[in-house]
């Protein structure tokens, strides 16, 4: 995938920030879109899809949505979804909504509400 080269990371990342944040209730789409973006800036070494999927995960959390885990299991569609996220953002969040469905089950497991 290509990334933002390094001299552009800090622009692109305000640019981002920027945009999110001026949007007022945040769908899960909005926040996948957000993790797209920040995947495709690359700013850091290593790490970034860690990173991003735990930035997904708190504001999933901040905004009342059920939040979720990409386990191992479902990297490679995961990967795919990215790669593919602006010709058919369905293999993405198909991904997502599969990691959410999953949660839930162990949130409903444990009575706990979601």
């Amino acid at each position: 995938m290509n990334t933002t080269l390094p001299e552009e990371v800090a622009d692109e990342m305000g640019e981002l920030l920027t945009e999110y944040n001026s949007k007022g209730k945040k769908t899960l789409e909005d926040i996948v879109e957000f993790h797209v973006r920040f995947e495709k800036i690359h700013p850091f070494q290593d790490g970034n899809g860690r990173v991003g999927r735990l930035i997904m995960f708190k504001e999933c959390l901040k905004h009342n949505i059920v939040p979720f885990i990409i386990e191992d299991d479902l990297k490679m569609f995961y990967y795919r979804g990215l790669k593919e996220w602006n010709h058919e953002n369905g293999y993405l969040m198909d991904t997502c909504l599969h990691a959410q469905d999953k949660y839930k089950a162990y949130l409903d497991y444990f009575r706990i509400n979601g």
